[in-house]
């Protein structure tokens, strides 16, 4: 694997070890371009095989096919879906108030979908596989991925996020080793649907998902929502890229308590911002024990407690953004969330870490303490956080020079169409494995 620590630009920013990517097999277009031109994907010359409903057998899916989910398609009832590499699948056209291209692994249900570096299963928009070069993704385009377990939740049984209430879709139970099989080198591009206000489908979203669960090297790029989001569960992921979520790269609830381990949160000042109260609700990393609705105390076991290590967080400029919204913290802890960070580093935001109050922590202010040299890189936290080393939280165009660069990964100043990027990666459209 390639070293971020060792690119140049970034040589000492970036302290996640991660298998890098190679660039785009087609295009050139700038990182600010969001779509990238359906005359890159060679798929769109590729049989159409149309599903929908339950899926109750094994059935596989092959590359010389494309896949276009209709609806909620459902894999129940012991049955196994495998997805062979380089299998793409995409969503027939969205219409208001239909959940279409939203795959679920039942907590019944079982996935193989094991993709390789050079030949990912990819989930797209539709529009990058009409053979029609005019045309461009957007979010939105693909519903999602949702996985369900049987392992322990804080609320004991629930419905997942942005899907109606049916028996199919609730998750939880008591089997932390709960093995839905296994989800490797897949991309997700362009996911997202709102089923009501505050309650969407993300681009990869796991329910009370067990650690006998593979999840490792899987991107999801230019989402509705959050890029992945963990529902309780002791899944352990691997190797993830988040990259210009609409809401937070990622998000932490309902007392999952997994190890994140090395991973990239990628923001970009041309995505849209999730909104609360008027002000941007995007964080790079949002973080919840359980809603007030569950228990207004925040006080639900076991609580979420995710341990990340080897992550980095690069944000944008706060004071700006599509409709002058930028993105909030780096990493947000509230509602009686607890967090453990080893090496972990957040560039471009203004905040490294943040404890909302209501994070149950023994509040007192230590914006003043150093962290690696840095001020205000922490704001009010005692006994929620635990620091595993190695951590530099804040990286801003102050101290960017400590750390051999002329500014942090955000987008330069006074520039609203361009981004700055690393040398590393300035050449590449999107990201791939």
């Amino acid at each position: 694997m390639k070293n971020f620590k060792k690119l140049i630009g970034l040589l000492s920013v970036v302290a996640v070890s991660f298998t890098a990517c190679k660039k785009n097999e087609g295009g050139s277009a700038s990182f600010n371009n969001r779509s990238t031109s359906a005359a890159d994907y060679s798929q769109s010359s590729l049989p159409v095989v149309a599903v929908s409903g339950d899926i109750t057998s094994p059935v596989t899916w092959t590359a010389g096919n494309v896949y276009e989910l209709s609806g909620i398609v459902t894999v129940r009832a012991g049955a196994t879906l495998t997805i062979e590499p380089g299998t793409y699948i995409k969503s027939s056209v969205n219409t208001a108030g239909v959940q279409n291209g939203v795959l679920v692994i039942a907590k019944d249900g079982n996935i193989n979908a094991v993709g390789t570096s050079s030949n990912p299963i990819v989930f797209t928009s539709r529009y990058l596989l009409d053979g029609d070069a005019s045309t461009t993704g957007k979010p939105g385009d693909f519903g999602g991925v949702i996985i369900l377990g049987n392992a322990t939740i804080n609320v004991g049984d629930k419905l997942i996020e942005g899907l109606a209430d049916q028996p199919q879709f609730h998750y939880g139970g008591t089997n932390d080793a709960d093995n839905r099989g296994i989800f490797q080198y897949v991309r997700i591009e362009y996911a997202g649907f709102q089923l009501a206000p505050n309650v969407e489908v993300n681009g990869l979203t796991l329910g009370g998902v067990g650690n006998g669960t593979t999840v490792d090297h899987v991107q999801v790029s230019y989402g509705l929502d959050d890029g992945f989001e963990f529902f309780g569960g002791t899944v352990s992921p691997s190797n993830l890229i988040a990259l210009a979520s609409d809401d937070d790269q990622f998000d932490f609830d309902n007392g999952f308590t997994g190890i994140l381990e090395n991973a990239v949160a990628i923001a970009d000042r041309n995505s849209t911002h999730s909104v609360s109260g008027g002000n941007s609700d995007s964080n790079g990393i949002e973080s919840d024990n359980n809603a007030p609705a569950e228990d207004g105390s925040f006080n639900l076991s076991p609580k979420t407690h995710p341990v990340l290590i080897n992550v980095s967080i690069f944000g944008t400029e706060n004071t700006s953004g599509i409709a002058g919204l930028g993105y909030r913290n780096g990493i947000r802890e509230r509602r009686g969330s607890e967090v453990t960070l080893s090496n972990v580093i957040v560039s471009g935001y203004n905040t490294g870490i943040a404890f909302d109050a209501d994070a149950n922590a023994s509040l007192s202010d230590i914006s003043t303490t150093s962290v690696h040299g840095f001020t205000n890189s922490i704001t009010a936290v005692v006994g929620a956080y635990v620091d595993g080393g190695g951590n530099n939280l804040v990286v801003n165009a102050s101290n960017a020079s400590y750390f051999g660069v002329s500014q942090p990964w955000y987008n330069t100043p006074g520039s609203p169409s361009t981004v700055t990027l690393p040398v590393w990666a300035a050449n590449w459209s999107k990201l791939v494995f």
